[in-house]
């Protein structure tokens, strides 16, 4: 069964309450849509946000079980096997086993830790936006290992080899996606907070 966004929107607050979760869902499903038309993956792009929301599910109330314990939410909820899979596979190498293999899987390992760090930068600019940041800036950032110290520099490395990229390229075009897709990303955290 495929959810549609307002059972996966649900589920999500069923277990995530904490407006830094929420946001921090709604960022990635913004990125991975955008990533899906921006890679030819045009009409998988319902899915491939949907694993952008999902992707941290239990994190809030099962931080040791991350990645491990959403896929038997998933399942209960009657989540899609690829979503499931694609949402844990974002957390290989330090909570699961399961590599990420398709070009969507990849792009949520890649880009999850970096939105965050874009993010924070994003916030510490005069505008705070991401509208007026300029690659290089974010490359200072990204060098500076004591800013967003909880982005793992690793894993978006990784991510960039995983999906064939130099690192620039990762962090040009994930910019680009908190660019484009800032205003509604803003738009649906004002929601949240009406809520």
């Amino acid at each position: 069964m495929n959810l549609d966004r307002a059972q996966a929107w649900d589920l999500l607050n069923k277990y995530n309450k904490q407006p830094f979760h929420l946001r921090h869902a709604i960022t990635v499903e913004q990125v991975m849509g955008w990533f899906a038309r921006e890679l030819g993956y045009g009409a998988q792009e319902e899915l491939w946000s949907q694993v952008g929301l999902l992707h941290d599910l239990d994190f809030e109330l099962w931080p040791e079980e991350h990645c491990v314990k959403e896929q038997e939410l998933m399942r209960q909820a009657g989540v899609d096997e690829a979503v499931i899979r694609a949402a844990a596979s974002h957390g290989w190498g330090h909570c699961v086993d399961i590599q990420p293999e398709h070009e969507m899987e990849k792009v949520l390992y890649a880009c999850d830790e970096l939105t965050g760090l874009i993010g924070a930068a994003a916030l510490m600019r005069p505008s705070g936006s991401t509208a007026d940041m300029e690659l290089k800036s974010l490359k200072k950032k990204f060098k500076d290992k004591k800013f967003a110290a909880g982005c793992s520099r690793e894993v978006i490395a990784d991510g960039a080899k995983l999906l064939g990229w130099d690192l620039d390229k990762l962090l040009e075009m994930t910019l680009r996606a908190m660019q484009d897709r800032e205003q509604a990303i803003e738009v649906a955290v004002a929601a949240l907070a009406k809520a």
